[in-house]
């Protein structure tokens, strides 16, 4: 399964908000949307819901046009939208049942998700009583209620401590494994950068890079590597052999190759002037310098 978004655009009066948003993402895989606050990434996913309509453009499943409704899509605004004094239990049946899902089956599919989240014992309780993290655990679940093939998150992180943030990592690996199709955003690099195979970075409007993020690493290393020795003396000799002046963080060194020298003559030189090697491997940005260096470019 395949989803394609193409040249969409969208403005609200005078303001055009989207321009020409196009990205491509597959089952199996996740796609970090990412952008500052205002950059259009809300409103690219409520076009995309067709909660918007967008002024041009398309959205293909699998080649044909893609009919929000029709599809089996599971939704996590950024935005709660859950009753807070109704009981939990009751509220996720409900919404289950709105997507067309059978009483029975959603009171099972409900009760097997609070279970997994660790909040059975609170099936009963109001949603006002829970803490912050647990509110969003329950917001979470909802949008896995009808086993949906396209999973579509914003800020799915938010509110959660790091031993919450771990079980939905898990559930969202999980997910891949089974061929869900994920697409979400969050500015919280590091929980994207750990399980994303792809993304799209999004800046006032406009699709700023987008791809294979391991491809977009190494196209991005700009031949640096890293080098860790714990040889006194390294600094004099690295500098020496760097094409610029290498960055240095307690024994671990980065540096520029040359033109002229490939990855093995580096080593080598450096074995041959006495530098005892503790690794050596090739430099890749972090999500969070792409980033950066993505939108600062701008």
């Amino acid at each position: 399964m395949q989803l394609e978004l193409k040249k969409l655009t969208k403005s609200f009066g005078d303001v055009q908000v989207l321009k020409d948003i196009t990205f491509t993402t597959r089952s199996g895989r996740a796609m970090g949307f990412l952008g500052r606050n205002g950059s259009g990434k809300t409103t690219t996913m409520r076009c995309l819901m067709n909660v918007f309509a967008p002024d041009s453009g398309e959205v293909l499943l699998d080649g044909k046009p893609f009919v929000a409704k029709s599809a089996s899509i599971g939704y996590l605004p950024e935005e709660r939208g859950m009753y807070a004094k109704e009981p939990i239990l009751e509220q996720l049946v409900y919404f289950s049942q709105l997507r067309g899902t059978d009483k029975k089956t959603a009171h099972e599919r409900a009760l097997y998700w609070l279970e997994r989240v660790e909040l059975s014992e609170y099936k009963s309780k109001r949603l006002e009583v829970l803490s912050k993290g647990n509110q969003q655990k329950i917001q979470i679940i909802q949008a896995f209620l009808t086993d949906p093939d396209i999973l579509i998150l914003d800020e799915p992180f938010s509110g959660l401590d790091p031993v919450n943030s771990q079980l939905f990592k898990d559930i969202i690996l999980d997910l891949l494994q089974e061929g869900k199709l994920v697409v979400f955003s969050s500015h919280q690099m590091a929980y994207v950068e750990e399980f994303c195979d792809d993304i799209a970075l999004i800046h006032e409007g406009e699709i700023v890079l987008t791809g294979d993020l391991k491809q977009i690493k190494k196209e991005r290393s700009w031949r640096q590597v890293l080098v860790e020795t714990s040889t006194p003396e390294a600094f004099s000799v690295i500098d020496s052999l760097s094409a610029e002046p290498p960055e240095k963080r307690g024994q671990n060194y980065r540096m520029t190759l040359r033109e002229e020298m490939s990855k093995e003559e580096l080593l080598s030189a450096l074995l041959s002037q006495g530098i005892k090697i503790e690794s050596f491997n090739d430099y890749l940005p972090s999500l969070q310098q792409i980033f950066l260096e993505s939108v600062g470019e701008r």
